[in-house]
């Protein structure tokens, strides 16, 4: 073995597929191509002037220039417990029920190993987040898909998954709304949810990423609002989307008071806990005014609206999502999710996102995201219509 070759379970690892994506951006760019990317979904729009504000005048105080604490400070703590009750009727108690997390995807990762050990399960949505999977098989344990149904809105049939696989079972990841489907949560999903976690002893992780983010009416619940759901299970809150936020990497891991436990004590051992200016500006994002928020959803569904009539318009029927950044849609027939993909950047210098990306159960479909500013989004719409059509 080499003096630089990586270990098996880094081998196990696919790359991580927005990589490959910007690579491939990147080199058509290097080549002289206009590529417009539909593929990321980070936010165009910048932080809201608030929070900024916040963490300008953080920054300059010396009392938050030292080691914090992987708790977090009360502020922060105070102020995840004050919106969880007031925006999802959840009480969380901040000592204890509430821990910083530098971003979503470092909480999903840490967790793996915080729960898991070889030969435990992961139960991870198919298609879902690639970390679902990928936190797993660094860890050690065994990822173990399970395919959103379409005919259940993409939920998961949670009564197909074999006995001997759920007992093996030590964590499901959930997320809705959902990525990359744009799929809501069923009526009674999280009430079986809760059921079926009881029944196999389960830690419920839910990937709380999209919330804030939803469309014509609709209000996303939180899973902890969910009778019994903070015995079986913890959420991941993300500031990323729903505040513009995705390069601060700030979140919070709330729920099941004995799981934070075990968190905190793998964190401890792990960094140095969240920047505290970082923390105040969270809190300056949970306790601001909501019209920030509220517009950033009218642009966000006036894309979204401009995206389905233009697939409808080539012949791809695809559904509107009630939440999300993204549009999930089927690609046309006789092509495959990937050959589709690379079509619409070969001949409209497009990128999307081929579904198979983020799991088998992806094949067959296309992620659009709606974090192009307006004109860009119009002209890569254009360009798909004029070469597609």
């Amino acid at each position: 073995m080499a003096l630089s070759d990586p270990s098996k379970r880094l081998e196990a690892m696919p790359p991580y597929m927005f990589a490959e994506l910007e690579r491939k951006i990147s080199d058509k760019r290097a080549a002289g191509i206009d590529v417009i990317s539909l593929g990321i979904g980070d936010p165009d729009m910048p932080t809201y002037p608030h929070v900024v504000e916040a963490m300008q005048s953080a920054v300059a105080d010396s009392a938050n220039q030292k080691y914090p604490s992987n708790r977090g400070t009360d502020a922060f703590r105070h102020a995840f417990s004050d919106f969880y009750r007031e925006r999802f009727g959840v009480e969380i108690v901040p000592d204890g029920e509430v821990m910083p997390a530098i971003g979503a995807k470092e909480a999903i990762y840490n967790l793996c190993f915080a729960f898991l050990d070889p030969g435990d399960v992961a139960l991870a949505s198919d298609p879902g987040y690639p970390v679902y999977t990928g936190g797993p098989i660094l860890a050690g344990a065994e990822a173990v898909l399970v395919p959103l149904r379409p005919e259940l809105g993409f939920a998961p049939d949670l009564g197909s998954i074999d006995p001997m696989t759920a007992e093996r079972a030590r964590l499901l990841f959930l997320n809705y709304p959902n990525n990359p489907t744009g799929a809501i949560a069923p009526d009674g999903f999280f009430e079986e949810v809760v059921d079926f976690a009881r029944r196999n002893e389960i830690l419920v992780v839910h990937d709380n990423a999209y919330s804030e983010t939803t469309y014509d009416g609709y209000v996303a619940p939180s899973f902890l609002a969910t009778p019994g759901a903070k015995e079986v299970g913890i959420e991941v809150f993300s500031l990323s989307k729903g505040f513009n936020m995705t390069g601060w990497r700030v979140g919070a891991v709330l729920g099941n008071a004995d799981a934070i436990q075990s968190y905190w004590r793998l964190k401890t051992n792990v960094d140095s806990g969240l920047f505290e200016a970082i923390q105040l500006a969270a809190v300056a994002a949970l306790q601001g005014p909501s019209e920030p928020l509220e517009e950033m959803n009218r642009i966000y569904a006036r894309r979204r609206d401009l995206v389905v009539d233009t697939l409808g318009a080539i012949g791809v029927d695809v559904a509107s999502p009630k939440g999300t950044i993204y549009v999930w849609a089927p690609v046309p027939d006789g092509h495959t999710s990937v050959g589709f993909a690379g079509m619409v950047l070969e001949e409209a210098a497009v990128v999307i996102s081929p579904g198979s990306m983020y799991g088998r159960s992806g094949e067959g479909y296309f992620r659009i995201s709606l974090t192009t500013p307006d004109g860009r989004l119009v002209e890569a719409l254009e360009r798909m219509r004029e070469h597609l059509a």
